[in-house]
């Protein structure tokens, strides 16, 4: 196994309010996390640390071997598959669902004068039919749904075979359909022996897809639980974790929960 997240004493302060509080934290690169935890934990901040587009306040950040403060970043970032949604709204309304993907070999948004090879458009049209896209490549990615949009972002982040994949969100606001078939196909992505390592943010058990292996659970900036996914994500800690007698259970793979 090779590490590719390695957090020692990681805490981000802004003003004198502490975002994440003395993190120690390493991901080997045949898991796939989950993080959770109760809102203002530290989710996104956390996440945006190891993809390199913030730096710790305190404490070092190793990612894919190469330490924060002492990498080139922006050669980092090649190496990190990111997508979210503030990315998402960097994409121009009137770029092709092909081009809006392709664009991540330059990682770019809205293409421009850039140079691409017939290698670089089979890619991006493998990657879209990997994630259910293939009739869309024509279409303006403002058109799209909110459920082709989050596939788009994350098919977008795959083109470049990255060897860390970061999900914030990834089914956030979508529809009982949408939200299924999205995460169903990030489950049987999470599944494949080829798969990069993954982390994934989320606010609900229920948006865990299969594949997952580790969960992560913040409370108030600091790590509260982690380890592997059936020890951490119990009703006991969850319950703790969140300030609420919630249990959970899981059917087929996927978690649920309820209040009690």
């Amino acid at each position: 196994m090779t590490t590719v997240i390695q957090l020692n004493d990681v805490s981000l302060v802004r003003g004198a309010r502490p975002i994440l509080d003395r993190i120690d934290w390493r991901v080997e690169d045949n898991q796939r996390w989950v993080i959770i935890g109760p809102n203002g934990a530290g989710k996104t901040s956390l996440l945006r640390i190891i993809a390199a587009e913030i730096h710790p306040s305190i404490g070092s950040a190793e990612i894919l071997g190469e330490r924060l403060g002492e990498v080139n970043v922006f050669e980092l970032r090649t190496r990190i598959g990111f997508a979210s949604s503030a990315q998402a709204a960097h994409i121009p309304n009137s770029e092709t669902v092909l081009d809006a993907v392709m664009t991540a070999s330059y990682a770019v948004t809205g293409r421009w004068n850039e140079k691409y090879d017939d290698v670089d458009e089979r890619r991006a049209r493998r990657v879209l039919a990997e994630w259910h896209l293939q009739d869309f490549a024509d279409r303006a990615f403002g058109t799209l749904s909110d459920g082709e949009r989050k596939r788009a972002q994350i098919a977008r982040a795959v083109m470049t075979d990255p060897e860390l994949l970061l999900l914030d969100e990834p089914v956030a606001s979508l529809d009982l359909a949408a939200r299924e078939h999205t995460i169903s196909i990030i489950g049987e992505y999470a599944s494949a022996p080829s798969a990069p390592s993954m982390v994934m943010v989320t606010h609900h058990l229920e948006e865990i897809p299969k594949g997952f292996t580790h969960a992560l659970i913040l409370q108030n900036g600091k790590v509260f639980a982690a380890g592997e996914i059936e020890h951490t994500i119990t009703s006991d800690k969850i319950s703790e974790a969140f300030g609420l007698a919630i249990t959970v259970d899981s059917v087929d793979g996927r978690y649920r929960a309820r209040a009690h």
